[in-house]
């Protein structure tokens, strides 16, 4: 079977990527509330503001859905949680304490996470299709709607192009569309290091 580097090494857009990056690869994390909860401190705010946020709240209390939910909102506004996102954060946890876990995910397609997901106050689609990459592994995914990924394919393909025309040109990456993501975020030396996630809308 031909492995997914193989395969974009021969296109013309990533190849050269593929070359210079090596092997990127998709390692998904063990624990998904964990994961939900750092893309949430990632929404619409900087990579180094939401690494300085997460250590405070990694500080502050236990991040489990018990660990959250016991906590005083306060606590977790001192951290750097607007109050908005405090809300979200503790809709997460409730949603997994009681009725969701990774396991339970990784028993439905793609679309089906991101339909259940999305229904918790707070989750968007662009935090819903990290967990796809991020939380689960999986292959094929394209999260057109994270800005990383389109500033990556405007460089690429050297033109303006449209969600729909991105989206139509990433069919040539399928069925993995998801290692062609992690390529498309190390177009841009500003991105580079921001591979793992960056700023979504």
């Amino acid at each position: 079977m031909i492995s997914p580097h193989e395969t974009l090494r021969e296109d013309s857009y990533l190849g050269p990527l593929v070359e210079h990056h090596g092997h990127l690869e998709l390692d998904p994390a063990d624990d998904m509330f964990e994961r939900l909860v750092v893309s949430i401190l990632r929404q619409q705010v900087s990579m180094a503001s939401a690494a300085a946020t997460r250590e405070r709240l990694y500080d502050a209390v236990e991040v489990t859905p018990e660990g959250i939910l016991a906590a005083d909102p306060e606590t977790l506004r001192d951290v750097g949680l607007s109050r908005q996102k405090t809300g979200y954060v503790r809709n997460v946890a409730e949603a997994f304490r009681d009725d969701y876990s990774k396991a339970y995910f990784e028993e439905l397609d793609d679309e089906a996470v991101v339909d259940e997901l999305t229904e918790i106050k707070g989750v968007g689609d662009w935090t819903a299709r990290m967990q796809l990459l991020f939380s689960l592994g999986r292959p094929d995914v394209f999260p057109v709607g994270d800005l990383g990924i389109r500033k990556g394919m405007r460089n690429l393909f050297d033109e303006d192009l449209t969600r729909a025309e991105m989206v139509e040109e990433a069919e040539r990456w399928a069925p993995y569309r998801s290692y062609a993501s992690l390529y498309l975020w190390r177009v841009e030396e500003d991105i580079a290091d921001s591979v793992a996630e960056v700023v979504g809308e």
